[in-house]
C-alpha cells in the first residue's frame, strides 16, 4: 500500500524521495501551489534570493548522499573566503569574531574583564544531573553574564531568532551538553574534539569512498531552490500540490486521508502516513485521533521572521566585508542581523550588485514581523544604515515574510519529544517529520527525513 507524506518542505520532499528511490509506492501532498516550504529562491533583477535559509554547512554525509543521488553534487558552492570573518554589533559598533583563542584574547568583542571570565571557563562545573538548562543559564556558569549576552545571545539568534532565556540548551546545542558531561569545561571538551578529529581523519583508510566534506558554509549553484526543484523533479507525479488533508482516520487495514485537491474530494487509503507539515497544521490533524499528541505537538511555539533583501547597483555602495553581522537582543535594536549575501557567494549578483539580506522579528520582537512591506523595507534601510553606515538607496526590495517562522526548543522541549514518542506508539503507521521536532537545519531535516524512510523501509512499509 502507499506512503502518505503530507506537507511539502524540505522534510516530506526527502523522506518521499528516499522511498521511492527505494521502491516503495509514496506519495506527497502538499496544500500550497509551490513544494519546498520555506526553501526556495527567485531570480529578479540580477539578484537571486533566498526566501528563507540561505546556505547549509557541508558537514553532513546525508546531505552529501543526497546531492550525490540526485546528481547534484558537482553544482554545490562553497562560500568566498570572507565568509570566514563574522560580526557582531555591541558597544555601539560592528565588532569582529574572533577565529581563536589567541585572537579572542587580543580582540575587543568583549571588555577585559569578560574575557577574563570565560577564560576562567576551564575551572567551570557540571549541572545537576537530569536539568533541563535555558540557554542562558548554561552560558552564564560557563562563560560569564557579558559573554552569555553578547556572544552565545547572537550565536542562537542567527539559527533560532529565539529568547535565550526560554531556549533549552539540551535541544538546542546538544553538542555542548555533551561537550560538559564528557569533560566537565566546554573549552577542554573542545581540545580534546579537535584532536580527536585530527586522528580520525589520519586513521582514514587509503582510497575511502567517504564522503569528503569541506565543512565550508554552501549552496547550490542556483540558490536552494536548486535542490527543491530536483526532489520535485525526481518525484514527478507523485508530489501533489494544492491538496489539503483534512481529515486521517485509522481502520484495520491501515489508514485513510480525506484529500481536497483543487476542488475535488477524494480518500486515500495508505499503510502509513508521515505527517511533514508544521506542527500547527499537525495538531489539526491529530486532534481528533490523540488529544494529548495533539496538544504537544500543538504547543511547540514559533518565532515570526520576515527576510528582507536590500540590492543595489554596482557602486552605489562599497561591497560589505565578511560572512554578515548579528545583533544580541541586549542591544535593543530593530535588526536581528544581516548577510552580505553578495559577498558570501558572490554568483548570486551579477555585475558588482550588492546584496543584503537582512532579518527582523524573531521572538523578541514578533510585533515587527507584522509591519507592511514598505515599513519593513524602511526599518531594514534606517538599521543598516545606522549599524553598518550603508547609505545608497536600493533598486531592489522584496520582503519574504513567515508568521510563524523557526520552531522554538525552549525548555522542556526534550521532555516534549519524549512523550511525543511514547503517544506516537498508540497509533502504529503514523510519523512525524520536520524542523518542529528533532533539528531545525537544513541538514538536520534532509539527516532525520532519510532517518525515517529507510526505518520505514526495514521494517517492511
Amino acid at each position: 500500500m502507499t506512503v502518505a507524506v503530507v506537507g511539502g518542505g524540505i522534510s516530506g520532499l526527502v523522506v518521499a524521495w528516499r522511498l521511492r528511490s527505494r521502491g516503495r509506492d509514496a506519495v506527497l501532498l502538499e496544500t500550497t501551489p509551490r513544494l519546498g516550504g520555506a526553501v526556495g529562491t527567485r531570480a529578479q533583477q540580477g539578484f537571486l534570493l533566498e526566501t528563507g535559509p540561505n546556505s547549509f554547512l557541508d558537514r553532513e554525509p546525508a546531505m552529501r548522499e543526497l546531492a550525490s543521488a540526485l546528481n547534484l553534487e558537482h553544482r554545490i558552492r562553497a562560500a568566498d573566503g570572507a565568509a570566514k570573518r563574522r560580526y557582531v554589533y555591541t558597544r555601539g559598533r560592528l565588532r569582529s569574531v574572533p577565529a581563536s583563542p589567541p585572537a579572542f584574547l587580543k580582540s575587543d568583542i568583549l571588555p577585559f574583564g569578560a574575557k577574563l571570565r570565560v577564560m576562567g571557563e576551564l575551572f567551570s562545573g557540571r549541572a545537576a544531573a537530569g536539568v533541563d538548562e535555558s540557554l542562558a543559564d548554561f552560558g552564564r556558569r560557563h562563560l560569564g553574564p557579558t559573554a552569555t549576552r553578547v556572544l552565545l545571545d547572537a550565536v542562537q539568534t542567527g539559527i533560532f531568532a529565539g529568547d535565550v532565556e526560554k531556549l533549552s540548551v539540551g535541544a538546542t546545542f546538544p553538542q555542548l551538553v555533551k561537550l560538559e558531561r564528557e569533560h566537565r569545561s566546554l573549552l577542554l571538551g573542545a581540545i580534546h574534539a579537535q584532536k580527536a578529529q585530527a586522528k580520525a581523519q589520519k586513521a582514514l583508510p587509503a582510497g575511502s569512498t567517504a564522503p569528503k566534506l569541506s565543512g565550508a558554509l554552501s549552496t547550490f549553484e542556483g540558490g536552494l531552490g536548486t535542490l527543491i526543484d530536483a526532489l520535485g523533479t525526481a518525484l514527478g507525479d507523485a508530489a501533489h500540490t494544492g491538496a489539503t488533508v483534512e481529515g486521517l482516520t485509522r481502520g484495520d487495514d491501515g489508514w485513510r486521508l480525506a484529500v481536497s485537491e483543487r476542488g475535488q474530494r477524494s480518500e486515500l487509503k495508505a499503510s502509513h502516513v508521515v505527517l511533514a507539515a508544521p506542527a500547527y497544521v499537525t495538531r489539526g490533524l491529530l486532534e481528533p485521533l490523540d488529544a494529548e499528541l495533539a496538544s504537544r505537538v500543538g504547543g511547540i511555539d514559533y518565532a515570526p521572521i520576515a527576510v528582507v533583501h536590500l540590492g543595489f547597483d554596482a557602486g552605489t555602495t562599497p561591497a560589505p566585508d565578511g560572512f554578515g553581522f548579528l545583533v544580541p537582543p541586549m542591544e535593543k535594536r530593530r535588526l536581528l542581523g544581516a548577510i552580505h549575501a553578495s559577498t558570501v557567494f558572490p554568483f548570486r549578483v551579477e555585475a558588482g550588485r550588492v546584496l543584503y539580506t537582512c532579518m527582523v522579528g524573531g521572538a523578541t520582537r514578533p510585533d515587527l514581523v507584522a509591519l507592511d512591506e514598505a515599513a519593513l523595507v524602511a526599518l531594514a534601510r534606517e538599521e543598516l544604515r545606522a549599524l553598518a553606515g550603508v547609505t545608497a538607496t536600493p533598486t531592489l526590495t522584496e520582503v519574504f515574510r513567515w508568521k510563524r517562522g523557526i520552531p522554538q526548543y525552549n525548555v522542556g522541549h526534550l521532555e516534549r519529544m519524549d512523550g511525543v514518542d511514547r503517544a506516537l506508539t498508540r497509533l502504529p503507521g503514523l510519523h512525524l517529520a520536520g524542523n518542529a521536532y528533532k533539528g531545525v537545519g537544513l541538514n538536520d531535516c534532509i539527516r532525520n527525513g532519510l532517518l525515517l524512510a529507510d526505518a520505514l523501509v526495514d521494517a517492511g512499509a
